[in-house]
């Protein structure tokens, strides 16, 4: 709690002082006031001093309220001068409220004064005394009539008990019934029948009183009506009215002087005729008492009269200020609020409240600042939660694009319009493209004629499945490379088996198709090889035998005999040179690497084209940061040859042969480019230009690329075949660093 000034400690303590002796001078008065005044001598010194503390504490509060208002006024005129905000405002309300109260005041109490003059003198005169008297009189008759209804009603109901005999213990549920259908007949509020030994035999109660506390009568009353023979009332309150309950006595068809039970029949008087009874009851009494103080109440009157005519002045005169004070300082907090909740701070309220229309703008700010208050904390709980949300689904995402980016899958997301929504780095690379450029692009723009086709293809058949998947291998052209997939296309849905759009699976088939390829054809060069290679030698040693021996016995011309005989050794050569191909492509020896420089062994090699084969062109451009390369430096230059050979062999004795080297530092891989100026190789071709015994050469093996690809791979690298711009082909090798 905020500690008090000094000067207001010493106001605060000056107020007490002034209500304390206010209450000294209420009770010297009222002492002096029984002592002096003499008349109403004749009352009790009881009602006298009461009247006169009621006078006195009127007068206090008068004198308290003049001193508020003028404790008011001096305050009024002190904010005024220093130019409070609203000083203005409370005094206009102020000065309206006292011209609006004085003039009425003043007429109403002299119009007051002649009315309770005349109101007095009417009030004690003949006709009113009697019409009080009447008006008991008129009560008590009622209770009588009710008193000697439910007599006639019990004398009835007792006599049908003895006519029936339903006081015996077989005919107890019809006692019960007889009691119900007499209540509702006789329109009786309460029947109740009770033995000699007080015990209640059945009761019917109205509807109107069933849920009230109905109790029994007491044992006494019923023991004291069984002696007597005689009829009793009791009268008793509930919460529908008075009751009225008249006892009265079964007699016996034996005895009609001996009792055998008792009937209670009780009235309820509505609660509105009660108290209406009563309060002419209590009237007339205080009539009695009030004709005694006639002449002390018409001056009671009078002074109370002339107290409450200033009261009404100085209370107008107190609420204008009050009601100023009401209206400004609340207007002065909603202004400072306002400044306030303008700077950002919402957990300003205003704490004061009324009913009326400045409370409900009060109560309308408050709640402003409350729900902007809430809305902002709940905002910022949203915020944070939508943070730590977008940061789980940025994490997944970004653990979900690792993933994609890493697996050797390739992985393309269609949406249900048909737009590319994901692709990863396999499916890039597998089709030759870049995601940035497809991203958010319809598939129908993206792909070519023929990609399209197969597109739809697939999509049709997606659609037509019954469980949402197709997984077929398919063949398409890249880059001018024919590649082999395994396509696995998958409809996405959602709970309620809504489409969502289209994942597409795939994984590049073409490598193990052709590893597969190559091990099937080198399982027929080693079997071919072993069959065809043991004949030769007895084959070629018997066409030798035959020239050494026969030669010189032909007579006459033997040269069909040597050249037949030439023409078998020549054959068998070739056919041995065929089998040493085979056997060299069917069981290659392991690599045997080392550090050395690739410069110089395609340097080595093409040197020897050089000086064979003066009439082509050789152009070689190395980087000169070319590292060094674990290679085996033999299969190497046998890879070398083969590619040159096939180049010759292309250009038909003329052109340019190109070997270019580079080094890529970012994927750390040196690349190798064979080109040349021939007619280049068909797309048809290119797909099965690493297989086995597949040569565009009418004279070729078809196994001199095959060993080549063999020996790349198992420097772990790969080799690719492409068109040479302008003409030509371009072989590219690409080996780790």
């Amino acid at each position: 709690m905020a500690k008090i000034s000094e000067q207001e400690a010493r106001r605060r303590k000056r107020e007490r002082i002034i209500m304390v002796a206010l209450v000294l001078v209420v009770g010297l008065l009222t002492y002096a006031e029984t002592k002096v005044v003499r008349f109403g001598a004749g009352l009790p010194i009881s009602n006298t001093v009461v009247m006169f503390i009621l006078i006195n504490i009127n007068m206090l509060v008068l004198l308290l309220l003049i001193f508020l208002v003028f404790r008011n006024i001096v305050k009024l005129l002190y904010d005024r001068k220093r130019k409070v905000m609203g000083a203005k405002l409370r005094t206009k309300l102020a000065v309206a409220f006292v011209s609006l109260s004085l003039i009425p005041t003043i007429l109403l109490f002299f119009f007051s004064i002649q009315f309770i003059t005349s109101s007095v003198a009417f009030w004690f005169n003949v006709p009113v005394e009697h019409s009080l008297e009447r008006s008991l009189e008129v009560g008590k008759y009622v209770y009588k009539h009710i008193t000697a209804r439910n007599r006639f009603y019990l004398e009835r109901i007792a006599y049908q008990i003895v006519r029936r005999n339903l006081l015996n213990e077989e005919n107890r549920k019809a006692l019960a019934h007889y009691i119900q259908v007499a209540q509702r007949a006789f329109d009786i509020d309460a029947i109740e029948v009770y033995s000699t030994r007080s015990e209640r035999l059945a009761v019917a109660l109205d509807a109107d009183i069933e849920g009230t506390p109905f109790s029994a009568v007491s044992a006494d009353a019923i023991q004291k009506e069984l002696h007597e023979v005689n009829f009793s009332t009791l009268t008793g309150h509930l919460p529908s009215g008075e009751m009225i309950k008249t006892l009265g006595c079964i007699p016996s068809n034996a005895a009609p002087d001996e009792a055998i039970g008792v009937v209670a029949v009780t009235t309820v008087i509505p609660a509105s005729l009660s108290e209406d009874m009563a309060a002419i009851s209590r009237g007339f009494d205080q009539y009695q008492q009030i004709k005694m103080m006639k002449r002390p109440i018409q001056v009671s009157h009078l002074i109370t009269l002339s107290i409450v005519a200033l009261l009404i002045i100085f209370c107008a005169t107190w609420f204008g200020f009050h009601l100023a004070k009401t209206l400004t300082i609340p207007i002065q907090e909603l202004a400072e609020g306002t400044r306030r909740v303008a700077e950002g701070d919402l957990n300003f309220t205003i704490d004061r409240g009324t009913d009326d229309e400045i409370g409900t703008l009060v109560n309308a700010f408050n709640k402003m600042t409350r729900d902007l208050r809430a809305g902002k904390q709940q905002l910022e709980l949203s915020a944070r939660e939508l943070r730590e949300r977008n940061l789980e689904i940025e994490q997944k995402r970004l653990y979900m694009e690792t993933v994609l980016k890493n697996v050797s899958t390739g992985v393309i997301s269609i949406d249900a319009t048909g737009f590319i929504s994901t692709i990863n780095k396999s499916a890039e690379k597998m089709l030759g493209i870049k995601g940035e450029q497809v991203l958010n692009r319809s598939y129908k723009k993206v792909l070519s004629s023929e990609h399209l086709a197969l597109a739809r293809d697939l999509l049709e058949e997606l659609e037509n499945s019954l469980g949402n998947l197709v997984e077929r291998p398919v063949r398409i052209n890249i880059d001018q490379r024919a590649r082999t997939f395994m396509v696995h296309v998958t409809a996405l849905k959602d709970d309620k088996d809504r489409y969502m759009g289209t994942v597409v699976v795939f994984d590049d088939l073409t490598e193990i198709e052709k590893a597969q390829r190559m091990a099937a054809w080198r399982e027929v060069a080693r079997r071919i090889a072993h069959e065809v290679k043991n004949p030769l030698t007895p084959i070629k040693l018997s066409a030798q035998r035959l020239r050494r021996k026969y030669g010189d016995q032909i007579v006459g011309d033997n040269s069909v005999f040597m050249e037949c005989t030439q023409t078998i050794i020549d054959q068998v050569d070739q056919i041995r040179n065929l089998v040493n191909e085979f056997s060299a492509f069917a069981r290659l020896p392991a690599a045997d690497p080392e550090p050395c420089h690739l410069t110089e062994i395609i340097e080595d090699t093409v040197a020897l084209y050089r000086e064979a084969q003066p009439h082509l062109l050789f152009e070689i451009n190395s980087e000169p940061d070319i590292p060094q390369l674990n290679l085996d430096r033999q299969q190497m230059k046998r890879v070398m040859i083969n590619l040159i050979d096939n180049a010759i062999a292309a250009m038909n004795g003329k052109g340019t042969i190109g070997v270019a080297i580079s080094f890529d530092s970012i994927l750390k891989i040196v690349r190798l480019e064979v080109s040349d100026t021939g007619p280049g190789i068909s797309p048809e071709d290119k797909v099965r230009l690493f297989e086995p015994y597949f040569s565009t050469k009418k004279t070729g093996m078809g196994l001199g690329l095959s060993i080549v690809s063999t020996i790349i791979a198992d420097h772990n690298g790969f080799i690719r075949v492409q068109d040479n711009q302008p003409r030509g082909t371009k072989f590219i090798v690409e080996l780790p660093a």
